[in-house]
Order: C-alpha cells, then structure tokens, then sequence
C-alpha cells in the first residue's frame, strides 16, 4: 500500500477490536532470543514492524511460525549476532536487540537503527548502560560493536527515562551475573508488559513505584506464553476517529486503565466516551472545544504518539489549541500537509498554535512517519472531496488493516497501485 484515496464527510459507526500493542511486542520478539526454546505471542499484531522483526529472528537462526493469531518463536538454534543493514535500516526497535544479543550471545553487532524520521532521538543512553553492565561498546563506520560475556548486574540511574534504554537494559540484565536495578526507568505500560513476559520465562523482574526495576539475572529459562496487551495508541486512533467524524464507534479490548490521561482531555473536549463493560462507546457527535494547552509527556503523561493524530481533530475543532511536544522535535512535520488541506496550523519551535476551521478539503498529501499518517487519515475521513495519501506505507507499520477497519466503519476508501 503506497497510496490511498480517501472519500471525506462519512460518520463513522460500528465496532473495531483492538490490536496486540506494536510498542509492547517489539521488544518482546527480541526477548525471545534470551531463551533455548520456544515462546508464543497470543494477540500478536500483523504489522510490518512485526514482520521486519521476524526477518531479523528468522536471521539470527529462529524458526517462527504463526498459529493463528499466536506468534511462535522457536530461539533453540540462534548462531548470529549480527543484524543486517537493509532490515535494521526499516525500523528504530532494532537496537532492542543489541541487548537481547549480549545476552544471549556475548556479542552483537548492528546498524544505527532506522524508522520514522522524528529528530536526532539519539542512542546515547542505551550504550551508556549497557557498558556499565560490563560490555565493551564501540561506535564506528555506522554500526554498533558491543562485547560483553560476562556481564554483571549493577544499580543503574538513568538521567531521562528512555522507554528503549530501559528495555535495553532489561534485556541485557535479564541474563546477566547478580541483580540490576534500574532508577528512573521508563513507566510505560510496555515496560511492564516486557517485564511479565520475561516473568513467565522465569526472570525474576520486580517492578517498584517511582519507575525502579530490580532484575535477578537467570541462565535456566522456560518456555513462555503470553497474551498480548492491546494497543493504546491504535485504540487512541479510533477514538479520534470517531471524534471527527462526529460518528458512534464501539471499541472492545482497549486497554482502558492504560489510557485515562487520553479519555478525560477527549472528555474535557466535549466527546462523549462511556463505559460498557469491556467495552467503550465513543460518540463523536457532540459540539467540542479546543484546549488551552496539551503538553505531551511520558507515562502517564500525554503520548506523544497520538499528538499528530489530535492535531488533526483540533484543526476541525472551533476556537485555538495549543499543543507543546517535549518528547520529538520534528513530531510537527504533518502540520504542514495539514495546512495543505485548509487547516491553520502555526509552528514555532516546540508549540503548535492550531485555530480551528469548519472543515479541510482533499488534496494530496505526504506521510513523512507512522503517527503522521495517521493522522492525515483521520483529515482525509472528515475533508470534503477526495484526499490521496501517497508514502502509505508508513501506517502499515503499526496499524494491522486500518484500510479495512475503516471501511467497515462507514470510510470510503480505494488503495491505489503502485
């Protein structure tokens, strides 16, 4: 899928089923080399960071099968600790592997990672933990050597709470000598759902208030089965979806306690959100109003992840909002496709200054990265005439069938040939 044509001005009605998370798998498959058997992801999404990740498993010397829904692993065999550029160079969780390796292997050896361009987002924090774990790291001509065979547990404070240096640094502990404790460490929920997967391979892993984790590094591990939390941003994703279309959207397996910071300023807008069971119902149809100020933040903060996906609702919501990005500096690259479709979008430095109009119109319009894409699709569902996407393929990263969803929700919308 490279280009799409959306058909705007369609209410959105229906049901969606949400995801296994993108950002909670990922370090997951890469964990699964840390063992000499075979572990299972129930719930595991079809995205293509998943099957990027795959290539790189099947690389290392894994088997891996799919069962369904369900993601087998099978790490008995791994005999490389070297991860190829041209996989490397398609997505940013590569370097997860750079711990999973030194501890499964001693050795690792991969490219500077690649994926959605979002500023410098720099790895400086991961090697630096990792060597004092022991390892030797060295940078140069563009690739990341690091050897550690005998790596040591040791207390680690980490000066921002980096959600892919904490993985790196569970990974790599995870079979190191004697306890790692991490200060500081990220508090997103895929931290923890890394941490109960390894959990049930038998690492002893305890997570503490104040974002502390303690790791007792184990070399007897155990097959393990997991069940999939499901995806926060993609379950945000639909809520706003029904948001601007003004529609009625029931979503089921959203990881609701996971995502309280994002219902109540959907709910502080005027967006009617109500809870059924495991359900929620989201109605779109209610007058909504902008914000004064949206900081984003991490967990519990505001995601990052979902800031360009809200500009585009507050392009289309009366009055002016104010978004601040503290996590990427180039998060606000889509406003300028969004102000190709008639928003009034103002960027300076790290705050957006959105003014609200009555509607956008199709044009056609780039995706420059995942969340981007995003979020000119939910311009495309609410614009009058026909918006084409062109670099769709940045979506299918982390969204399992949105085209599809979205069509069964009420969207008119065509994938167009290459």
């Amino acid at each position: 899928m490279e280009c799409v044509e959306i058909r705007g001005g369609k209410p959105l009605y229906g049901r969606v089923e949400i995801q296994g998370s993108k950002n909670a798998v990922l370090p997951i498959l890469a964990a699964c080399i840390l063992h000499e058997g075979t572990s299972r992801i129930d719930h595991c999404p079809r995205i293509q960071d998943v099957f990027d990740t795959i290539m790189i498993l099947r690389f290392l010397g894994c088997r891996v099968w799919w069962e369904d829904q369900c993601l087998a692993v099978d790490a008995s065999k791994v005999s490389r600790c070297k991860i190829p550029a041209q996989i490397a160079s398609r997505m940013r969780s590569s370097v997860l592997f750079l711990g999973a390796l030194l501890g499964r292997m001693g050795r690792a050896q991969l490219p500077y990672p690649g994926g959605c361009v979002l500023g410098s987002r720099p790895i400086d924090l991961h090697i630096a933990a990792i060597n004092e774990l022991g390892a030797k790291v060295e940078e140069k001509e563009g690739c990341i050597f690091a050897e550690g065979r005998m790596l040591k547990g040791k207390e680690i404070t980490l000066r921002f709470p980096s959600v892919g240096a904490t993985e790196n640094i569970i990974l790599a502990a995870a079979r190191a000598q004697g306890i790692t404790v991490i200060n500081n460490a990220a508090r997103e929920p895929e931290i923890g759902e890394l941490c109960r997967f390894l959990q049930k391979m038998g690492v002893d892993i305890r997570e503490f208030s104040g974002g502390r984790i303690e790791i007792a590094g184990e070399t007897c591990l155990q097959d393990p089965k997991h069940d999939l939390v499901a995806d926060r941003i993609v379950a945000g994703t639909y809520l706003l979806a029904a948001a601007i279309t003004g529609g009625r959207i029931t979503i089921s397996r959203m990881p609701q306690e996971h995502m309280e910071t994002v219902t109540a300023l959907l709910k502080n807008m005027g967006i009617g959100i109500e809870k059924h069971g495991c359900d929620v119902l989201v109605d779109g149809s209610r007058k909504r109003r902008g914000i004064e100020l949206l900081e984003t933040a991490p967990y519990p903060g505001f995601p990052t992840d979902l800031q360009s996906p809200l500009m585009a609702l507050l392009a289309v919501t009366e009055g002016e909002s104010r978004i601040k990005e503290n996590i990427f500096e180039d998060r606000f690259k889509t406003a300028q496709q969004l102000n190709a479709m008639g928003a009034n979008i103002k960027v300076r430095e790290k705050e957006a200054v959105i003014r609200g109009v009555p509607t956008l119109y199709g044009t056609r319009v780039e995706a420059g990265e995942l969340r981007g894409a995003a979020a000119l699709f939910l311009a495309g569902l609410i614009a009058e005439g026909t918006t084409t996407i062109c670099s769709c393929h940045y979506i299918s990263r982390g969204y399992e069938n949105i085209c599809g969803v979205l069509t069964s929700l009420g969207a008119e919308i065509e994938e167009l040939c290459n």
